[in-house]
């Protein structure tokens, strides 16, 4: 979190304007690698220094349009080479996880070996338990689903929170006015802080209300054939759910398109899949397993960058100009036009 601050502070000297997407994309992926290998792979060498090339290039092939969904005979073919595309990196970044297992592996075998006591050593202590449970190609698999799904993700949700503060400079207020009188201005906010800034917490909620980071959230395939609503699924059928709809449905919500934090204060809707009018995670067994880790990093990363620093658009854009249009990219909600603000350092 610091090396975000860092880099924002450095363009407020220079009063240049930052691509907020960018710099939460790095965020994400340091907080993560820090929490599940107790690595930096932004700034390492060797194996996970190439780590956000790899993440980058996989999220190129799995967002660019692919002829083979429309035409399922070309999937033999691969006439774009997406799939090969995908074979490649994500080999890649299995050799890597690979590599990190295995020399954790290593040191645990040592006398003298102290745990990290991060999710890596956790999941390690799982397979010693029971290795038909979690084995090492099981770690892969869901390091892969943690940090490629989460880092892209991640970002387009702060990005969007961001712009939406922007684009309604009353709301902002009231966030960085919360966090002045908890934490302090210009104060490190600590995880420990989040359940004291209730007003923070439904900013993110309103975020992800209007922008899902998945708007479909992930596929479900029906076991049998179900009448849902007078309709038949047939076995076998491929389903998605409309996230983004169901966040804007008028039998739901008031005022379903303005942006309006005020609404989750007192209410007990949450965003871990026991509300059904707000699930941008999904819900039940097949719940996101990087929530708790993407619900810390949002809050954090937000309540950093409006308690200490100050911003303004781009060329004096007004907020009523903003561009508000999202795009879809793989299966995630971006922003059409990346959000570039100029942060202006609260001490100047």
């Amino acid at each position: 979190m610091q090396d975000l601050l860092n880099d924002v502070h450095q363009s407020g000297l220079k009063c240049e304007a930052i691509d907020i997407g960018r710099a939460a994309f790095k965020t994400a992926i340091n907080f993560l690698s820090n929490t599940i290998f107790s690595l930096d792979f932004v700034h390492s060498a060797g194996d996970t220094g190439e780590y956000k090339d790899i993440v980058v290039n996989i999220l190129k092939a799995v967002g660019a349009p692919n002829m083979a969904d429309f035409f399922p005979l070309l999937k033999i073919i691969d006439p774009q080479g997406i799939r090969r595309s995908c074979e490649l990196y994500v080999g890649k970044l299995f050799h890597v996880f690979g590599n990190l297992i295995d020399e954790r592996l290593r040191l645990r075998e040592k006398k003298d070996f102290v745990s990290n006591n991060d999710m890596l050593d956790a999941l390690l202590d799982i397979s010693k338990q029971n290795s038909e449970e979690m084995d090492k190609e099981k770690i892969k698999h869901l390091l892969h689903d943690l940090l490629v799904a989460g880092t892209d993700t991640t970002s387009y949700t702060l990005e969007w929170a961001m712009a939406e503060l922007l684009h309604n400079p009353s709301t902002l207020s009231k966030a960085q006015k919360e966090l002045e009188e908890t934490i302090g201005v210009g104060n490190l906010i600590e995880e420990s802080d989040l359940a004291k800034l209730p007003y923070l917490q439904a900013v993110i909620k309103e975020t992800l209300r209007l922008h899902p980071p998945a708007p479909f959230l992930l596929p479900r395939k029906a076991k049998v054939d179900v009448e849902l609503n007078g309709y038949t699924i047939p076995k076998g059928a491929q389903l998605f759910i409309n996230e983004w709809a169901i966040g804007r449905d008028p039998n739901s919500w008031e005022n379903p398109n303005v942006f309006s934090p005020e609404r989750f204060l007192g209410s007990t809707l949450d965003i871990k899949g026991q509300s059904f009018q707000l699930t941008p995670f999904g819900s039940g067994r097949r719940i996101c397993p990087g929530m708790p880790l993407a619900i810390r990093m949002l809050h954090l990363m937000l309540g950093s960058l409006i308690n200490s620093f100050h911003w303004k658009l781009e060329n004096d854009m007004k907020p009523e100009d903003m561009d508000m249009e999202d795009a879809v990219q793989g299966n995630a909600l971006k922003k059409k036009e990346p959000l570039r603000i100029i942060p202006i350092n609260i001490s100047t």
